[in-house]
């Protein structure tokens, strides 16, 4: 399979209203996609205000063969408290998709508290049973939390076969937002890594002219995004890198270097590297601290602020953090006055 998947989290809109989808130019989209060897498409229950699903089906499912692709789906792990739930959303997801089954099916923003109300209510097995009834293909989580909770997770479950991740050359830098080494975790666990967001919703899109050039160095007919999306798919382990494409144009410069994929050469991963470690050294909070709640708090940060990027995901970790190690404004207390400092502009970041 080739590496490239179409996710279907930023589609084309009608007016810029994100619950309104451009069929017409999706379709064209997907189109190009299948016509050119591609076969992953990764939706979701919430994507798009939950129009999503039934948007692929019209745009996919009901004018391809099912064997002409694959379709993840994600079940809304913040909405499920029982088996029942579980059952009535698979079947709400597979009625609106129109699949007949998922390819890969994903218990959806896996964080510490999430999994422990999924294990409880025995999420995992349920998903054994699905994947036996041939309802899904393979179990999947995708994650959103620190590297020591997927170790957790990932040596309590050995069913898990996927695992759905933030992977981008700039994240790789910052320790405190846990990027590198959840990735490493997946791999050195022996499961495959789906991507997300390897372009960082956009900001290695569009790049500040000193990094633009360097890349431009490289090859000058490539784009920005092409050097983030192969930056993800070199790394080993790697299944598939998701791209969030909105328009067709993005789709064909996409398609046109993920076709005949050439992973990196050392010598073009050193310039991203560099990249990112000059990135990584205009970070608003230079802060090394010695308590773990803190650097994870300060890298949260410096990603929301310094990248300007105000993503979800970072509220899920700042969540899952802030209930395990304890509120910012309690750590404030025994905490030095630069951490004080530090954390004060962080609560104001997630207020």
């Amino acid at each position: 399979m080739k590496k490239l998947g179409f996710g279907l989290m930023r589609l084309p809109q009608v007016d810029d209203d994100y619950g309104k989808i451009d069929m017409k130019q999706l379709k064209e989209m997907v189109d190009h996609f299948i016509e050119h060897g591609f076969t992953y498409f990764d939706t979701s229950y919430v994507y798009h205000m939950g129009r999503s699903e039934t948007a692929i089906r019209e745009a996919l499912v009901d004018r391809y063969s099912r064997d002409a692709y694959t379709l993840t789906d994600k079940m809304p792990t913040w909405l499920v408290d029982s088996l029942e739930d579980i059952d009535r959303l698979i079947d709400e997801q597979l009625q609106k998709t129109g699949a007949g089954y998922f390819d890969y099916y994903l218990m959806h923003a896996m964080n510490a508290q999430h999994y422990e109300r999924m294990k409880k209510i025995g999420a995992f097995e349920k998903f054994e049973q699905l994947k036996t009834e041939g309802r899904i293909r393979h179990i999947c989580i995708s994650f959103h939390d620190t590297a020591d909770v997927l170790e957790t997770i990932l040596c309590e479950q050995p069913g898990i076969e996927y695992v759905q991740v933030i992977l981008n050359y700039a994240d790789m830098e910052n320790e405190g937002i846990d990027i590198k080494s959840c990735y490493e975790t997946i791999v050195r666990h022996g499961r495959k890594v789906i991507v997300m967001e390897p372009v960082k919703g956009g900001v290695l899109a569009k790049m500040d002219e000193r990094y633009e050039t360097r890349l431009k160095q490289l090859d000058p007919h490539m784009s920005a995004a092409s050097w983030a999306i192969r930056y993800a798919a070199s790394k080993p382990g790697v299944f598939v890198v998701l791209s969030g494409m909105s328009s067709i144009g993005q789709m064909k410069d996409n398609v046109s270097y993920m076709g005949g994929f050439v992973p990196l050469n050392d010598d073009e991963t050193a310039v991203l590297e560099k990249i990112a470690e000059d990135m990584y050294e205009n970070r608003p909070i230079r802060l090394e601290s010695d308590n773990k709640a803190i650097r994870h708090y300060i890298g949260l940060y410096n990603n929301r602020v310094g990248m300007h990027t105000k993503d979800g995901w970072q509220d899920i970790i700042y969540g899952s953090v802030k209930e395990r190690y304890g509120d910012p404004v309690e750590l404030m207390k025994g905490a030095l006055p630069e951490e004080k400092e530090a954390l004060q502009k962080v609560i104001e970041a997630f207020a």
